[in-house]
Formats: C-alpha cells, structure tokens, sequence
C-alpha cells in the first residue's frame, strides 16, 4: 500500500534527523539535578568541616597566603564531588541515549567533547598556576568563569539551556572575583543550586 503523505509528520521528522545530526540530545536532566545536590552537599561540608563554619562573611583561611593546608583540603573536597557527579551525568546521559535510541558517540558529540574541553583543560591549568602561586583568593572565581565559557562554546551543539547556564555561570564567576569573601557561597550558588534548578528545566522539558 502507498504510503499518504503527511506534511506535519514528515516535517517533524526531517527536523528530528537534522537535530541528531547536528546537536547532542543525550543530556539527562537527572545528571544536572545529581550533580547539583552533590555540590551543596559538598560545599556545605567545606564549611562545617574545613572552614570550621566560619560564615561571617570572612574566610581568611582559605584567603591568606599561608593557608596552604585549607587549600588542600579545598581541593580534595572539589574532586570528592567531581568524581561522582562526572560519572552520575555520563551514566544518566548513557541511560537516556539507550532508551531514546541515540548513539551516544557520535561526530556531533565528538565536537561537544572538544569544545568542552578546551576551556576547561585551559581552566584547570591556570587554577594549578594560581594554587602553585598561592593566589588562591582566584580560584573559586576562576573555576566558575571557565566552566561557564565551556558550557557556552559546548552550547551550540546541544540544548540551549546549556548556553544559559554557561552565562549565569561566567556572571557567578565575576561575582566571586568581586566579593571574594563570599565565595564559597557563590560556588554552592553556581555549581550546586544553578544545576538543580537546569536540571529540573532540563527533566521538565527533554526527559518526561
């Protein structure tokens, strides 16, 4: 039997394959709601348990030169919480790419990987050389603004809430740098309660 023509059905799916072509669907909405609980959690944490809950306002161990010992710990608390969040958002995003279909590796999400990564290898390096230089009043401002810069030049090959986050993220980045007492607050603020509130848009939108 001949099949009839449908123009609104084969206009939706022409704009399917062309969006799979071209951008990276796979996101979870999940991961950044995961990610963002795992960042409060373990901001909180540096608080209570490194800045030993001073919350005035002031954190000068964590500012002066000296605080070697606060900066490691910092930094150990900053990889307890990228480690599982990174591996909750590819394996949510892996979840969602099987039950929708898509390929997970593709040409696109090759380009998404690159454009990611550049600023952010760029980012991690600099904040080595800040830490190495003891300018660790930098470092949270630094972490923001170029995790932002990558969610913007990744955001042309996915969702566009991506491209938004990235701004909001690059404008909590510059906050940081000009109330750098504040900054602890700023990172829960940008890496934790900004990825929940994407990630509930994202599940609302994409995943349901």
């Amino acid at each position: 039997m001949e099949r009839k023509f449908k123009p609104i059905e084969d206009i939706d799916t022409i704009r399917t394959i062309m969006e799979r072509s071209t951008r990276f669907l796979s996101l979870s909405g999940l991961s950044g709601v995961t990610a963002g609980l795992i960042a409060v959690a373990g901001g909180i944490a540096a608080i209570f348990f490194i800045l030993k809950g001073n919350t005035d306002g002031n954190f000068p161990a964590l500012y002066e030169s000296d605080s070697v010992k606060t900066a490691q710990l910092l930094f150990i608390d900053a990889l307890l919480i990228l480690i599982p969040a990174v591996l909750s958002s590819l394996l949510l995003s892996y979840r969602k790419a099987v039950r929708k279909g898509i390929k997970i590796w593709s040409p696109v999400s090759k380009r998404l990987v690159l454009n990611l990564g550049i600023p952010l290898i760029t980012g991690g390096i600099f904040i080595l050389i800040l830490y190495n230089s003891a300018l660790f009043g930098l470092i949270i401002p630094s972490m923001l603004i170029f995790y932002g810069l990558a969610l913007v030049s990744a955001g042309k090959f996915t969702f566009d809430e991506i491209l938004y986050l990235g701004i909001l993220e690059i404008i909590t980045g510059l906050a940081a740098a000009f109330f750098p007492a504040f900054g602890i607050f700023l990172w829960i603020f940008g890496f934790g309660l900004l990825h929940i509130i994407y990630g509930l848009v994202m599940y609302r939108k994409y995943d349901r």
